[in-house]
């Protein structure tokens, strides 16, 4: 459909949300004056509410009702605009839909998904629609995994520029400050029963390369393990499993192959969480990761997880303003390539990393999305941060106050 026969330019759909009112925020600030956004959720008197409480600039934003059980009006709001973010989730139970109908309507589309089985059928379901309507849908757009993304990419483009062959092993050492939310719960919640009920979908949530393109075709390199035990980096810093390394490792795999394995068919491509040093880092990677296998363990299990429900947040419930403003993230990301010449990539940023710098991240792709079309690489169908939009992405989000560098080591 003609950009000219869109309604909109821009919509956020699950603005009453609490992610997606963080994500209206800040476009209310970051947009151009001039920008078509609308609002879009199930209710249409809690839109005016959000829409009430934002910045001057939105109080004029148009409400659109939709919702993800609904096709017709899923497919309407799909039709009238030319990019969509969406912050519904969890993607598993509810994002389908809403991904089929921006495939179907060559609209481009922005998540913040961290939930492999959804991106796997998203992939399958949506893939071949999108390229042949041009659509870019674009998954994974937040704190996961746009830093672990244009990281790899930044790497890969710096050894390549240097003539120093391939990336080997690459492993990302991930520490922040932040809080969680209720959505954010209730979507590992949901993976852990689905991977609980169903041993395909474990052994999918498994493999290194859920998420590839072409399974087929992988280069056979043994990749490092999602869940390691504590232990210490060569400079000395203890580490423990981080959370997300199942999901951010398997989009960074993607961006690889969907590139035609650019970074190197031999990539080893890891993530850990930063723990400190000595004695109090030792201890605190070994609580990480007791921790992480208690809660894995009471999700798993209907009387446990029954208890946990209790102290977990709700959804729709977040951490505060000022735990979003004190918040921060630092990855350090150390590479060696084919050729034994090391790199190093960081990526920082201020405020909580899954609310307030999330928002950041997910705005300022559904703005590149939206206004860097010709700058973009010439891609479509079902995409990641770095394939979907490149170093205009990289641009972006070092323009909103986010750090990306590299430098050889």
């Amino acid at each position: 459909m003609p950009d000219a026969a869109r309604t909109y330019d821009l919509v956020v759909y699950g603005a009453t949300g609490f992610v997606g009112r963080l994500l209206a925020a800040y476009l209310a600030g970051a947009a151009p004056a001039g920008l078509r956004i609308a609002l879009a959720g199930r209710s249409r008197s809690r839109l005016e509410q959000v829409r009430a409480e934002l910045p001057a600039a939105a109080r004029d934003w148009p409400l659109v009702e939709a919702d993800s059980t609904d096709a017709a009006s899923l497919a309407a709001l799909a039709a009238s605009t030319r990019v969509l973010a969406t912050t519904v989730g969890p993607y598993v139970r509810h994002g389908l839909p809403v991904v089929e109908a921006c495939a179907r309507a060559g609209t481009h589309y922005a998540d913040l998904t961290g939930e492999v089985l959804f991106v796997r059928r998203a992939i399958d379901s949506t893939d071949a629609v999108a390229r042949d309507t041009g659509a870019r849908i674009v998954h994974a757009c937040g704190y996961d995994s746009i830093p672990s993304d244009l990281s790899a990419l930044l790497l890969a483009e710096r050894a390549r520029a240097d003539g120093a062959g391939g990336l080997r092993d690459v492993q990302l050492v991930a520490t922040a400050r932040g809080g969680f939310s209720g959505g954010t719960v209730d979507s590992v919640r949901a993976q852990v029963e689905e991977m609980r009920r169903d041993p395909t979908a474990r052994r999918l949530a498994g493999d290194p390369f859920a998420l590839s393109p072409d399974r087929g075709a992988e280069p056979d390199t043994r990749q490092p393990r999602d869940a390691a035990p504590p232990s210490r980096t060569p400079d000395g810093r203890w580490t423990a499993t981080f959370l997300m390394a199942p999901f951010n490792t398997r989009v960074v795999r993607r961006s690889n192959a969907l590139q035609d394995w650019a970074y190197g068919r031999g990539l080893r491509y890891g993530e850990v969480l930063g723990c400190g040093r000595g004695v109090p880092g030792a201890a605190t990677a070994t609580a990480v990761t007791a921790g992480l296998v208690g809660v894995a363990a009471a999700m798993s299990l209907p009387p446990t997880r029954a208890l946990l429900d209790r102290v977990l947040p709700e959804p729709g419930t977040g951490p505060g303003e000022q735990t979003r403003a004190r918040g921060w993230f630092r990855m350090e990301v150390d590479a060696t390539t084919g050729s034994g010449r090391r790199y190093r990539a960081t990526a920082a940023g201020k405020g909580d990393p899954g609310y307030a710098a999330t928002a950041v991240m997910l705005g300022e792709t559904a703005l590149g999305l939206t206004l860097d079309g010709d700058r973009l690489p010439g891609r479509a169908g079902s995409l990641t941060p770095a394939t979907a939009l490149g170093s205009v992405l990289v641009e972006r989000v070092r323009a909103a106050g986010h750090t990306y560098e590299v430098r050889e080591t």
